[in-house]
């Protein structure tokens, strides 16, 4: 296909980008550019490129050979080092789509005096090998359910309000960056995330409906995991951690001031928010702290193919999926008799009809509230489990501690920011 020195930003993101031998290094995910002082036009400094590994890299556009309709050929070596913005660089996706702006061009006098949106910025390849932005992409705001306007291209010199202060102002808009987060796992969401200005990082949160922001913040490093949560509403606050996993609720609780934790415990529903309060009386380093109090919890007179159907219930991780715990009435934490456990390899084996109090495995110990991370730790590596039983004094089952909350106490506390895989 014919390389092309003409697109628009929005066209780029996604085209998978291509090393020089052909070979797919990963997908274009934002533009970087300079916005300069006047009217003069912004120079466009290169790619953030993902790359297989979710590592986000600067590619420089001197590095870029051809654009083409269906990917980005480089040309050389480029550096793996992390993206991180600097002062002056501004993410034409991530931070000027949906900018309010005025457009002064004559030939449109129906945006006179208007607020229209930024829909795209279109980039050109200049003589002097420099790509430029020359041309924005806009449209009228929606009025409540009225069609979208059209679309009009203008040309930069005839765009006001697109400057550095202006894109500092807050209520932007992020229809744009929703729409890349679309179908994105929560732990890519959050990677994403962390590579914006901290302005662009409130504004999508509070765009994100609760359970998928609850979902992106559990992928969260502890600092901007608060920062986001003390950005919010306290009501709205309460309904996000309502949204949480009790645990990991429970975890963010416990690096705010006692004070604003209970005030936002007390705005929770009483149902979602006592057994946080029974998490947060454990040290957080103990199986009572690491635990999650929803587990797979059956009576004895389950039947396996209710056991399997609650095992497939898609908020289930994989590893509390592996395992269902039986208990005398009632169920839910802190249960009854805890009678034993039964692994879900085994009830793929039995009858659809076989009840799981026959099936029970009463032998595995049980871990008790006050074992260290340490303990609870040897016992996954001697049981080669990924789930256990945590269980009180009195017999009663009080949760379960799965394999990935010990790995996320056990690797360093900024391992979510640190490079995934050695290139």
């Amino acid at each position: 296909m014919a390389a092309v020195n003409k697109v628009f930003a929005a066209r780029l993101a996604g085209l998978v980008v291509l090393g020089p031998d052909g070979e797919s290094i990963g997908r274009v995910r934002d533009v970087v550019i300079t916005i300069r002082v006047g009217r003069q036009q912004p120079r466009v400094l290169g790619l953030v490129v993902e790359l297989v590994t979710r590592r986000r890299i600067f590619v420089p556009m001197l590095r870029v050979t051809a654009v083409e309709p269906g990917s980005v050929t480089l040309t050389g070596s480029v550096s793996l080092r992390k993206f991180t913005q600097k002062p002056g660089e501004v993410l034409a996706l991530a931070q000027v789509v949906d900018t309010r702006v005025r457009v002064d061009d004559p030939e449109l006098d129906d945006l006179a005096g208007v607020d229209v949106l930024v829909v795209d910025l279109g980039i050109e390849l200049t003589r002097t090998r420099d790509w430029v932005v020359n041309r924005v992409a806009v449209r009228k705001p929606r009025a409540g359910l009225a069609r979208r306007s059209p679309i009009h291209v203008v040309a930069w010199q005839h765009v006001q309000g697109l400057t550095n202060s202006q894109l500092d102002l807050p209520g932007q808009g992020v229809s744009q960056l929703l729409a890349q987060f679309e179908g994105m796992r929560p732990a890519d969401v959050a990677n994403a995330m962390r590579d914006l200005p901290d302005k662009r990082k409130h504004e999508v949160a509070l765009a994100l409906d609760d359970e998928r922001l609850a979902d992106v913040l559990q992928e969260l490093p502890t600092d901007d995991q608060t920062d986001l949560l003390t950005h919010l509403e306290v009501e709205r606050a309460a309904d996000v951690l309502e949204a949480m996993d009790p645990d990991d609720a429970a975890d963010l609780l416990g690096e705010l001031p006692e004070t604003e934790a209970e005030s936002l415990l007390q705005l929770m529903d009483p149902e979602d928010s006592e057994p946080v309060r029974r998490l947060l009386e454990h040290s957080p380093d103990t199986a009572g702290g690491l635990m999650t109090p929803e587990p797979v919890i059956l009576t004895p007179a389950t039947t396996v193919a209710e056991a399997l159907a609650r095992a497939r219930h898609p908020d289930l991780t994989p590893a509390l999926a592996s395992m269902a715990f039986v208990v005398r009435p009632p169920i839910s934490t802190p249960t009854g008799r805890y009678l034993g456990c039964v692994h879900i390899q085994r009830l793929l084996r039995e009858p659809p009809a076989s009840l799981v109090g026959g099936l029970l495995d009463t032998d595995l110990i049980r871990l008790s509230p006050e074992d260290p991370l340490a303990q609870v730790t040897r016992y996954f590596a001697r049981y080669n489990l990924v789930c256990g039983p945590v269980v009180d004094d009195e017999g009663h089952l009080l949760g379960a501690v799965a394999v990935d909350d010990v790995l996320d106490h056990l690797l360093p506390e900024d391992w979510r920011e640190e490079e995934s895989v050695d290139e």
